[in-house]
């Protein structure tokens, strides 16, 4: 059960993460995330990029792992990555241009994930 608790925390926490850009321009990742899955179905190829599809695809790892009685190790794990590499960069992002509302938002998930793997590799 704490396993599903982790990973549900996971997948909240891959949602706050918090952009800005320009002089006007920010958005959370939720707020990314829907416009991009509204283009999956209308417009598919402006939506071709890395780390668009990779941490999209660790995120629906991540909620297929809910479903299973106890989720899999190398399934978290992957899920994990593949959205780490992503808030990686968005912390380095933060800390490069010291934005610290954008450090703040990365470092849920990367303090869960943490302690998600903490608990996976205990198991072993």
């Amino acid at each position: 059960m704490k396993k599903k608790i982790y990973n549900i925390l996971l997948i909240i926490t891959s949602l706050i993460g918090y952009l800005e850009w320009g002089q006007t321009n920010s958005q959370f990742l939720f707020q990314m995330e829907t416009d991009i899955i509204f283009k999956l179905f209308t417009d598919t190829t402006s939506i071709i990029h890395p780390l668009i599809i990779i941490p999209l695809a660790g995120q629906i790892l991540l909620l297929i792992s809910l479903f299973q009685a106890e989720p899999g190790k190398w399934l978290s794990f992957i899920g994990i990555g593949s959205i780490g590499i992503l808030f990686l960069l968005v912390l380095l992002a933060g800390v490069l241009s010291m934005n610290f509302k954008i450090i703040l938002s990365s470092s849920p998930f990367l303090i869960i994930s943490f302690f998600c793997i903490k608990l996976h590799i205990k198991k072993i």
